[in-house]
């Protein structure tokens, strides 16, 4: 369904404000406007086609128009949305992409927010809205999300590794619960999902691990969740796979 919120007529931003209890989830929907969203506080769990992202605070996500999607709450989530009028921000990209939100950047969204419209006509809101669209169009992109492959029995393998990114049951036993080759899967994973099926689940465990992460866990906690019997294991993999996109002076004060 095409869900409401959009800009009215005389707006160009319309902005929406909600809290979320744990393990809420919102039904796949999609918007007539550009959506960039964003939590001041908590991890979201965004989902759009075969996509799947994870998105702690000091990220938002850029969702454009037309594009279904689902988002769900792994933890209590306080969700900052701006709807931006079609054409407005030009140059923001084509397909769904996470942003690192600068201190300015979350500034300008939370008094966007405040506020609740920008009005086309009214000089501070322009100012504002100018404003805004140029610190997106300058926001550092975070190249990592998760693709989940669409053949039957591959997904039924990687619906296996999402609920417990952590066991460490091996794809020979998991092709079998499925009717399936080992080379039959990995084929399907190069194919569908351009890697083969461990480093896929590497990356479920590093978004896994970004989840818990900012949620307050211990490092070594985290890492023995995931199944990494040494800290130093699980540092290295977090290093390897999100060093380079995971940002969060929170995140990488805990990891290093």
């Amino acid at each position: 369904m095409i869900a409401e919120y959009d800009p009215g007529s005389g707006l160009s931003i319309s902005t929406l404000a909600y809290e979320y209890p744990r393990g809420f989830q919102v039904p796949e929907h999609a918007h007539g406007s550009d959506q960039l969203v964003y939590a001041i506080r908590g991890v979201m769990e965004v989902s759009a086609g075969p996509g799947v992202w994870l998105i702690p605070p000091h990220f938002g996500m850029w969702i454009p128009a037309r594009i279904f999607h689902s988002i769900k709450m792994p933890g209590v989530v306080s969700m900052r949305t701006l709807y931006m009028r079609r054409g407005l921000a030009s140059r923001s990209p084509a397909t769904c992409t996470v942003f690192h939100i600068t201190p300015l950047l979350r500034e300008l969204i939370v008094e966007t927010v405040r506020i609740k419209e920008l009005r086309m006509r009214d000089r501070l809101h322009c100012v504002l809205r100018d404003l805004l669209l140029s610190q997106l169009e300058t926001a550092p992109p975070m190249p990592k999300s998760l693709t989940l492959p669409q053949d039957r029995r591959a997904r039924a393998v990687a619906d296996t590794v999402m609920r417990n990114p952590g066991e460490r049951q091996s794809l020979a036993t998991m092709c079998g619960s499925v009717g399936a080759s080992v080379r039959t899967i990995q084929r399907i994973f190069r194919r569908e999902v351009g890697s083969n099926f461990e480093f896929w689940r590497r990356q479920v465990r590093l978004l896994k691990a970004v989840e818990l992460l900012v949620s307050g866990h211990p490092v070594k906690e985290v890492g023995f969740a995931l199944g990494y019997r040494q800290p130093i294991a699980f540092v290295e993999m977090f290093r390897g796979y999100g060093g380079t996109c995971f940002r969060s002076r929170r995140l990488t004060s805990a990891i290093y």
